[in-house]
């Protein structure tokens, strides 16, 4: 099932809840998602993103399955900001019913202010993408130390890639009644973003070319 999940908060126990960051979660049928999280701050300027002003992002292939009336999710990293080697890296949280037609999601993991694992929850919101088209491509290239991903889906495309040291980001939302504007970036890595929002005789099987590197056309649905 695809989704679109934008944080609403999150709280490092036993801290108060807060939200110092835009962060957006598209999630295909296929469970590949892209997860970009920047502070608010920058992303309300929009635009190209300073490095300080990215809090995380990243790409990769989830997992839930259902434990006593709730969901344990599992996120396997594909490609990560933090990260040149993403394989082996994971996350995981139980998602419970909130209130409002919300998740709380509960877990453990790095306190990037004190370096220190710590207990957290985040509360979620998502935006149904039903009557809409959902674009996947891939790229992996392991003997040129290149990875990406891009999902397209409702009114936002995001997308993330890595060659070795050098890392980018697109975020693209569309407008009403003023089409799709990159909202934000960072890097200088082309990503095939436009390709994915047009959608044009895009097939499951199929390449996209960007600026020498072939992405692989993985989803193509219409929900």
């Amino acid at each position: 099932m695809a989704s679109i999940s934008i944080r609403e908060s999150i709280r490092w126990l036993p801290d108060p809840a807060s939200e110092p960051t835009s962060t957006v979660v598209l999630t295909s049928p296929g469970r590949r998602f892209v997860d970009i999280r920047i502070l608010s701050d920058v992303a309300a300027a929009g635009g190209e993103v300073p490095a300080a002003g990215l809090d995380w992002a990243f790409a990769g292939y989830s997992h839930s399955e259902a434990r006593d009336g709730a969901r344990h999710c599992v996120w396997r990293h594909f490609v990560d900001s933090r990260s040149t080697v993403a394989d082996g890296v994971a996350d995981e949280g139980v998602m419970f019913p909130a209130e409002g037609g919300r998740a709380l999601e509960t877990g453990r993991m790095v306190n990037p202010a004190t370096g220190r694992e710590t207990d957290y929850e985040e509360v979620w919101v998502d935006e149904d993408p039903q009557g809409s088209r959902c674009v996947v491509l891939e790229l992996k290239n392991d003997e040129r130390s290149e990875r990406g991903m891009v999902v397209c889906l409702g009114g936002y495309c995001q997308g993330v890639v890595r060659k070795g040291e050098a890392f980018a980001l697109e975020r693209w939302q569309r407008v009403e009644g003023d089409g799709w504007k990159r909202v934000a970036y960072i890097g200088v890595l082309g990503l095939p973003c436009g390709e994915a929002m047009k959608g044009t005789g895009l097939v499951v099987g199929g390449t996209v070319e960007c600026e020498g590197r072939v992405w692989n056309v993985v989803e193509v649905c219409d929900l």
